[in-house]
C-alpha cells in the first residue's frame, strides 16, 4: 500500500475522490458539496488555522487504487469538559472494509498527532465547529442531514478494532409535525404567555444583523462551557446568518425575550440535502441554478434543528414550552413541513434529550465521537454529564 501526503491541488481533489469511491453504492449516501470539504482545508476560510493546523493523507492499494484517506487536526481551542490531556482530532476518514489499510491509516494520523504534542485522538470530528462532520454514524443509516457524516456501517469495527473508544454518543431526534403537543406544554405556555414582559417572535431577513446580534447575547451565555469556553464574536455570527440568509425561512427561526432582553433562541433551517443530493456535490454556476430552480419548484418537506436553548438564569422555567408552542402556532398552520429533525444531542446533555423527548420525538439516528487515548495504560473516562 501507498500512504501519500496531501500537499497540492491534484492530490486534494483525490482526497474529495475516495470519499465518493467508498460510498457511491452505499444506500442513502449523499455526495456532500466538494466545496464544504474544500473550505475545511483553507486557511483563508477556516478561523480554526489561527491557532491549529492540520494534515491529510489518502492511501492506494499495490495496483495504484483509492482505498482510503484520512484528516489530522490540531486545534489549540479544542477542549472537552474535565480533559486532563492535550487531544488531537482525525476526520474525513474512509477506507475499505480492511483492518490493517484503516490501521495504517489510524497509525499515520497518530504519529503525527504525536509530534505535535498530543496525547489523545477524538474522531471523527471536525477541524471547526462541531454543527459539522462530527462523529461516526453508528444507527439509523437513512439520508444524512446536511453538513452529517455518513458511512458504510462497517467503520465502527475498523474504529473499535484499532482501539478507539466511545467517548459520548450524540442522538438525533426526528418528529412528525402535524403531531399535537402534550398539554403539559400548553399549560406552561399560559402561566408565561399572561406576563407581558415576555414575547416570542420569529426572525424577520430585513433585520438579519439585529438577530445576529441577539444571537451571540444567548450563545455565549448558554452554549460557551459545552464550545470549550469560548466566545462567539459578532462578526462570526453575522458571516454566519449572512450565509444562511439564502436558504432561511423566516418561520422556522425564533427567539424569546424578556423586558426587550434576548434570553433563548430556537434556530432551524430547511433540510439542505434534500435539495444538494441532486447536485453531486458541484456548486458551480449550473448547479446554482439547478439548486434555485429545485428550491422554488420543489417542495421540501423536512426541516432541521440547528440550536435550541437558553440562557442558565432562565432555564428550568418553562420557557421551552412557551418557545416550543409559539414556534408551533406558525409553524404547524398550513403544512410548511412534514418531518422535524434535530442536530445531534450529546448524551452528556440529559436536559436537552429531555427537551428533545418532551416534544414527542423519538432517536431516529445515533453517531458516536469515539477516543484514543494513547497511552494505553491511562484509564479512559467518558465526556462527563453536564449539570
Amino acid at each position: 500500500m501507498e500512504l501519500i501526503f496531501v500537499d497540492n491541488d491534484e492530490k486534494a481533489a483525490l482526497f474529495l475522490k475516495v470519499h465518493t469511491i467508498i460510498n457511491k453504492n452505499v444506500p442513502n449516501w449523499i455526495r456532500p458539496l466538494d466545496k464544504d470539504i474544500e473550505q475545511v482545508f483553507d486557511p483563508k476560510k477556516n478561523k480554526a488555522f489561527r491557532q491549529g493546523e492540520a494534515a491529510r493523507w489518502i492511501l492506494k492499494d499495490d495496483r495504484g487504487n483509492l482505498v482510503g484517506r484520512i484528516a489530522a487536526f490540531v486545534n489549540k481551542k479544542y477542549k472537552n469538559k474535565d480533559d486532563e490531556q492535550p487531544t488531537g482530532g482525525i476526520g474525513f476518514f474512509d477506507c475499505i472494509d480492511d483492518q490493517s489499510a484503516a490501521n495504517l491509516l489510524f497509525d499515520t494520523a497518530k504519529e503525527w498527532l504525536k509530534s505535535k504534542g498530543m496525547e489523545a485522538m477524538d474522531g471523527p470530528i471536525n477541524f471547526g465547529e462541531r454543527d459539522r462532520w462530527w462523529g461516526l454514524l453508528v444507527a439509523g443509516f437513512h439520508e444524512p442531514l446536511y453538513g452529517m457524516n455518513f458511512n458504510p456501517p462497517y467503520y465502527i469495527q475498523l474504529f473499535e478494532n484499532y482501539g478507539f473508544q466511545p467517548f459520548f454518543h450524540q442522538k438525533c431526534f426526528s418528529l412528525d409535525v402535524k403531531n399535537p403537543l402534550e398539554d403539559k406544554h400548553y399549560r406552561r405556555h399560559a402561566a408565561i404567555a399572561s406576563d407581558p414582559s415576555y414575547r416570542a417572535e420569529h426572525l424577520k431577513k430585513d433585520q438579519v444583523e439585529k438577530y445576529a446580534k441577539d444571537f451571540v447575547s444567548i450563545y455565549n451565555k448558554a452554549w460557551k462551557q459545552h464550545g470549550g469556553g469560548k466566545d462567539m464574536q459578532l462578526p462570526q455570527a453575522l458571516a454566519l446568518f449572512k450565509s444562511m440568509k439564502p436558504v432561511m425561512d423566516e418561520r422556522i427561526v425564533w427567539y424569546v425575550y424578556h423586558n426587550d432582553e434576548p434570553i433563548g433562541c430556537w434556530l432551524n433551517l430547511p433540510e439542505l440535502n434534500q435539495y444538494f443530493k441532486y447536485l453531486n456535490g458541484k456548486f458551480n454556476l449550473w448547479a446554482k441554478l439547478k439548486f434555485l430552480l429545485i428550491k422554488t419548484f420543489k417542495r421540501n418537506p423536512k426541516f432541521t434543528g440547528i440550536l435550541f436553548g437558553f440562557i442558565p438564569e432562565y432555564q428550568g422555567k418553562g420557557l421551552d414550552s412557551y418557545l416550543i408552542v409559539e414556534g408551533a402556532k406558525v409553524i404547524q398552520v398550513g403544512k410548511l413541513y412534514e418531518e422535524y429533525e434535530m442536530q445531534w444531542i450529546g448524551d452528556f446533555n440529559p436536559k436537552m434529550i429531555n427537551v428533545a423527548e418532551g416534544l414527542g420525538g423519538f432517536v431516529n439516528r445515533k453517531l458516536t465521537t469515539y477516543r484514543y487515548l494513547f497511552d494505553r495504560n491511562q484509564p479512559f473516562k467518558r465526556h462527563p454529564i453536564l449539570s
